[in-house]
C-alpha cells in the first residue's frame, strides 16, 4: 500500500473522551428505556463502526443486544462516496425494540437514509443514530443525528476503523491522508 498518512485530526485520547461522554449520554437517555423495556439492540454499521461500537458499548451499562449491518458507500480505493448499498444484515427480531443505530461517519447522509427507515419498518420502537464523526457538508449538515462524536472538516480520513481500501482501520488515531491539508484552529 502506498497511501501516506497526513495530519492526526483527532488523537486517540480524545476519541476514548469523547466516547466516554456519548456512553454517558446515551445511558442517561436510555436509563428510562432499559429500565421499563429490559434492553437496547445496537446495530453498528460493518465494517467501519466496529471499533467505535466496541469501545462505546462497554461504556454502556445498560443489558443489549448486538445486531450488524453491513453497508457500502467508499467501494475500494474510492475517496468519493458511490451511494450507500445495504450488503447484508443479522438484526434477529427488533420488532417493539429500543434501537440505536452506530456508524462512523456521516458524509452524504446515504447510509443513515436507508438503515433508518429499514429497520422503522422492521417495527423498532424506537430508531435512535449515534455517528463518531460528522463531515461539515450540506448533506451531513441536514441529516438528524441524536449522537455525533466530532464535527470535522469535508477531509478523507482514515484509522479507528475507517479505511482506505480495507487498509488503516488499525491506526489508533483518525488521521487525513497525505496531499489532504487541515486548516488548523
Amino acid at each position: 500500500m502506498n497511501v501516506q498518512m497526513g495530519d492526526i485530526l483527532i488523537p486517540q485520547q480524545r476519541i476514548a473522551q469523547r466516547v466516554g461522554e456519548l456512553a454517558a449520554q446515551i445511558t442517561a437517555d436510555h436509563a428510562s428505556v432499559a429500565v421499563a423495556d429490559g434492553e437496547i439492540t445496537i446495530v453498528p454499521i460493518l465494517t467501519g463502526a466496529m471499533i467505535f461500537c466496541g469501545d462505546l458499548i462497554r461504556r454502556i451499562p445498560i443489558a443489549m443486544k448486538i445486531g450488524l449491518m453491513t453497508v457500502s458507500s467508499y467501494p475500494g480505493r474510492s475517496v468519493r462516496t458511490q451511494g450507500a448499498q445495504m450488503l447484508a444484515s443479522q438484526l434477529g427480531d427488533i420488532r417493539g425494540r429500543h434501537v440505536l443505530v452506530v456508524d462512523d461517519i456521516l458524509d452524504s447522509g446515504g447510509t443513515l437514509g436507508i438503515v433508518l427507515p429499514a429497520l422503522r419498518q422492521m417495527g423498532a420502537a424506537s430508531v435512535k443514530s449515534c455517528v463518531l464523526l460528522r463531515k461539515d457538508r450540506p448533506q451531513a449538515r441536514s441529516v438528524a443525528v441524536d449522537y455525533v462524536g466530532f464535527e470535522i472538516p469535508d477531509v478523507f480520513v482514515v484509522g479507528y476503523g475507517l479505511d482506505y481500501n480495507d487498509y488503516y482501520r488499525n491506526l489508533p488515531d483518525v488521521v487525513t491522508l497525505r496531499g489532504q491539508t487541515v486548516a488548523k484552529t
